[in-house]
């Protein structure tokens, strides 16, 4: 039995011509956007985002005066009385509309996070890359399960940094919202790869918004595995995270399991999906995606996008 819809006023009363917001598969995204990815799996039993679950967009600019407001979540102007209904009497006065709550302790910009436990990341085609092998600033789409994109990434630098320190390279990397407001600010410093030398290993820092350090991805010396820390805003230790032996994309996807402070049971991962041979071969393109309890500090989920972007140029960067 389908659901049931709104009213439609070609019909009588008690029928119903289309199923409510949001439609399954995908609701009312940006035409623009990719469609939802129904392939990804975490592998966890873990709350998802699903067609059947409102979604609170980034804020949109707020509409012009004498334009119609729309309805929340659908293309049309707020309804009024239905045709023919009953006089209910003189119109009630208008109360003020609510101020709106922020959480307390989130960044600007991160209220997002707070209702979600998965982002995907899509690294973007970059042609000039793909013809002739000249390294650009990468480019990346972060999404939620539905497909819908909450974030974009770039990174900034220059051509002969790109170029020369290949993988290794320097970066300052900026996250804006959909309103081009920049909400995270990536920073890596260059550093070298050996895991025979436990000095100058691999960190990133974290802020948001950008010139508040929220915190820290740093690696931890393994010769044999690629281990990292969470890190907080002064330095403390908060989550770990470990990868396999070989981190190279044969095949499959590969796993990076992130763990509480003192190890234990998974809560959550990083994983690097496998795209195909085509793809991972002659394409430049890697896709993520990154799971976290719902629960978990947005700061620390922010942290978390982070050492996915680190995690991407130490094994998976095409040098």
């Amino acid at each position: 039995m389908s659901a049931p819809g709104y009213p439609s006023p070609h019909q009588g009363p008690g029928s119903y011509s289309t199923a409510p917001y949001p439609v399954p598969h995908g609701g009312y995204g940006d035409p623009n956007h990719a469609p939802p990815l129904v392939d990804f799996h975490m592998g966890y039993n873990h709350k998802q985002l699903h067609p059947g679950q409102p979604v609170m967009h980034q804020p949109v600019p707020m509409p012009e005066y004498g334009v119609p407001q729309m309805g929340p979540g659908y293309g049309g102007p707020m309804p009024g009385p239905e045709f023919g209904a009953p006089h209910s009497g003189p119109p009630a006065a208008i109360s003020p509309a609510p101020a709106a709550v922020v959480p307390v302790g989130v960044p600007p910009g991160l209220e997002y996070l707070t209702q979600i436990d998965q982002l995907l990341i899509h690294q973007k085609v970059e042609l000039l890359e793909v013809f002739i092998g000249f390294e650009t600033n990468n480019q990346y789409e972060i999404k939620n399960s539905l497909g819908q994109k909450i974030y974009k990434a770039k990174e900034k630098n220059d051509c002969c940094t790109r170029n020369c320190c290949g993988a290794l390279r320097s970066f300052d990397m900026k996250i804006k919202d959909n309103t081009d407001r920049e909400v995270i600010r990536l920073i890596r410093p260059f550093r070298c790869a050996s895991c025979c030398c436990p000095c100058c290993l691999q960190e990133l820092e974290v802020q948001a918004p950008p010139g508040t350090t929220i915190g820290y991805v740093s690696q931890d010396w393994n010769p044999c595995v690629p281990k990292f820390s969470i890190k907080g805003a002064n330095k403390e230790t908060v989550m770990k995270l470990e990868g396999p032996c070989f981190a190279c994309n044969c095949c499959g996807d590969v796993n990076f399991e992130l763990t509480g402070e003192d190890g234990g049971k998974p809560i959550g991962r990083i994983s690097k999906q496998w795209g195909g041979l085509i793809k991972e071969v002659f394409t430049y393109t890697d896709n993520f995606g990154i799971q976290f309890p719902m629960d978990l500090d947005v700061k620390m989920k922010a942290v978390l996008m982070g050492a996915c972007f680190l995690i991407d140029f130490m094994f998976f960067e095409k040098d």
